[in-house]
This record gives structure tokens, C-alpha cells and sequence, in this order.
């Protein structure tokens, strides 16, 4: 199970967060910067996108200058993670062409509405690149 999904930039600016388990806010807070410096200070050449995180695990990978991060339980397969992190990012690009920070700022409301059909209650909802992105013309053609 997915326990939250973490997007920084290289400063650790949280530019989307998403919680599966309850945290309070003082804990969420200690959790994205240690997040942010477990995975910033990794060697992205020696080092691989999977670390032990208290009792989980965070699987990370860097896209240009945005960490995306999935923490989830030690069971759970990390490859399939680091897809589905991959496949996040292949539909944001679909509609920003390259995606970059600023289209996680002005846009947050698609990129939750992205989170939301892939991902339900910490779960792997939908792999299919297709289905979620005519998903998303469906829902954009209701405005």
C-alpha cells in the first residue's frame, strides 16, 4: 500500500502531496523534509531509487529538477512503484508536453485529478496510459 506520494523540488519545496494514512500535520511536516534529505543526498549514479524509511520504504525518482516519491510498505513491489512513477509522469507530459515545476503549481487541480483516477486508497488503480488520459479528456470536456 502506497502510505503517501511526495513531489519536491531540489530546495524541498512540497509542490504535491497526497496522504493514504493519517498523519498529524507536526508529523507530515518531519516526514517531506526527511523525505526530502534521505533522497536529495542519494548518488543518483551509485546509489538505487529504493531506501528504508522507518518502517517502509520510499521509492523515488528524480525528473529534471522534481523528486517524486512514493512511500510504501516493505512488502510491496518497488519496481512496479517506480512504473507506476514513471507512468505519472508520461500522462502529466502528455498534456504539458514537457512537464516542469510551474505546471504542478497552476495546474495542481488536474495533477490531483491525474493522482486520483491512477491511484485509489493507496492502491494501484489504473495502468493503462490510455484509459487514464481519455479519462482525462472526458473530465475536461465537462467544463
Amino acid at each position: 500500500m502506497i502510505r503517501f506520494i511526495l513531489v519536491q523540488n531540489r530546495q524541498g519545496k512540497t509542490r504535491l502531496e497526497k496522504w493514504y494514512s493519517t498523519y498529524p500535520e507536526q508529523e507530515r511536516q518531519k516526514l517531506k523534509a526527511e523525505v526530502h534529505r534521505t533522497v536529495a543526498s542519494r548518488d543518483q549514479k551509485s546509489q538505487s531509487n529504493f531506501v528504508e524509511f522507518h518502517n517502509h520504504r520510499v521509492v523515488y525518482r528524480r525528473y529534471a529538477g522534481l523528486f517524486f516519491c512514493f512511500c510504501i510498505d516493505t512488502n510491496d513491489n518497488e519496481l512496479a512503484m517506480l512504473e507506476a512513477i514513471h507512468l505519472f509522469v508520461e500522462v502529466l507530459d502528455a498534456y504539458h508536453g514537457n512537464v516542469c515545476e510551474l505546471d504542478l503549481v497552476f495546474n495542481f487541480y488536474w495533477v490531483y485529478a491525474v493522482l486520483d483516477e491512477m491511484f485509489l486508497a493507496g492502491e494501484i488503480q489504473e495502468t493503462s496510459r490510455g484509459v487514464i488520459l481519455s479519462r482525462m479528456d472526458q473530465l475536461g470536456s465537462l467544463d
